[in-house]
């Protein structure tokens, strides 16, 4: 049985296509690069398995350095000597060495060890991930856009230079005004295809009921995702109460328990699932599994994902029922990926069928792209 012995952390910067805002705050910096700790397995009779995970400090609270120092000095000891099958006894133990607390322990951290045991695992077996998780239910997954927060008239460029994608994600930033000048400008180029809007936590009760009212004659608006502060479920329980469009919840759900706690105090009609939330794949389906067994519908997201965690959640979203087109938005924002062997079809992409994650990295241009983190 191989066993995993050697542990390989390459943080990198990664360079973006261009600006993008999101309504808590920047999403690129101003050197145009964010930060991806990527993470190589071996075993010890040499196969190898990849992981990876971005750093997003406006988004949720782990940094590339807090990322590197979690796995150096805690994660990564608990891994060496486990089979790559062994997840859930990773988890177990990720779980006793940086408590959950509340919801979830440094998961951006785990997932991407994460995901390079189930890269290792499927290439052992000569299956694709995909298959170790039940099997995929479609061989391709179509894409949604995502319209940075910008001037109105910039952001419907952008939504036409997409128009392959088959629905929008528009980031608003909590300026009721412009934000539904936005909206409108958007939805004029978009050939009535879906509208998805993400405040990220910018708006209050009360000034998303004068956005949505400002917009209530657009049929192509399918949802609106985290409108509050994410820990404010009851905000948005309120907000639900009154809205006619429905609400999603991203920031505010990390966990199967977050969303038990959604379904009793009936805050949300969907959730966005991201691997890098949950701290794993397969807790990203049980994540999946609870919002269905409540009623609460799947929306698929990632966090602007360099390949290794964009075929990561590939394969995960192929084997659930999505509610709208995936929005896994680093092939359209990244000028990077540092992996081959993705497929693209017209706005959709093909799900791997190769072992593992089906992809091959390019270790050479992540050492090219090195970040030097002290951690």
């Amino acid at each position: 049985m191989s066993t995993i012995d050697r542990i390989t952390l390459i943080p990198v910067a990664a360079p973006f296509k261009h600006s993008f805002t999101l309504g808590s705050g920047s999403a690129s910096g101003s050197n145009m690069t964010g930060a991806v700790l990527f993470v190589k397995l071996e075993t010890d009779d040499g196969h190898v398995g990849w992981g990876e995970q971005r750093a997003l400090p406006t988004w949720s609270y782990e940094t590339i350095e807090t990322m590197v120092a979690a796995i150096r000095h805690h994660l990564g000891p608990l891994v060496i000597g486990l089979s790559p099958f062994d997840v859930e006894l990773f988890q177990a133990r990720a779980n006793r060495a940086l408590s959950p607390s509340v919801s979830n322990g440094m998961p951006f951290a785990r997932v991407a060890i994460d995901i390079a045991m189930h890269d290792l695992a499927g290439r052992i077996a000569g299956q694709p991930i995909h298959r170790l998780l039940g099997g995929k239910i479609t061989d391709t997954i179509p894409l949604c856009s995502a319209i940075g927060a910008d001037t109105p008239g910039e952001m419907a460029q952008r939504a036409e230079e997409s128009s392959d994608y088959h629905a929008y994600k528009i980031k608003i930033t909590g300026n009721v005004q412009l934000d539904i000048e936005r909206i409108r400008a958007v939805s004029r180029v978009t050939a009535g295809k879906p509208l998805w809007l993400d405040a990220n936590q910018s708006y209050s009760p009360s000034s998303m009921a004068r956005l949505l009212n400002g917009i209530s004659d657009l049929t192509q608006l399918v949802c609106a995702e985290q409108p509050v502060a994410s820990t404010d479920w009851f905000g948005m329980a309120a907000i639900r109460a009154r809205s006619s469009v429905p609400i999603a919840v991203d920031e505010g759900c990390f966990t199967s328990g977050d969303v038990a706690k959604l379904a009793r105090f009936e805050a949300a009609d969907l959730v966005v699932v991201k691997i890098c939330k949950s701290g794993g794949i397969r807790n990203s389906l049980k994540t999946a599994h609870v919002a269905q067994a409540n009623g609460i519908e799947i929306l698929a997201s990632g966090l602007t994902d360099c390949g290794v965690g964009f075929a990561a959640a590939v394969h995960l979203f192929s084997t659930l029922s999505l509610s709208l087109p995936a929005e896994l938005n680093g092939p359209e924002l990244l000028a990077e990926l540092f992996v081959d062997g993705l497929r693209f079809d017209a706005g959709h992409i093909v799900v791997p069928d190769a072992p593992g994650l089906g992809i091959t990295v390019n270790e050479d241009k992540l050492r090219e792209h090195k970040l030097r983190i002290d951690a």
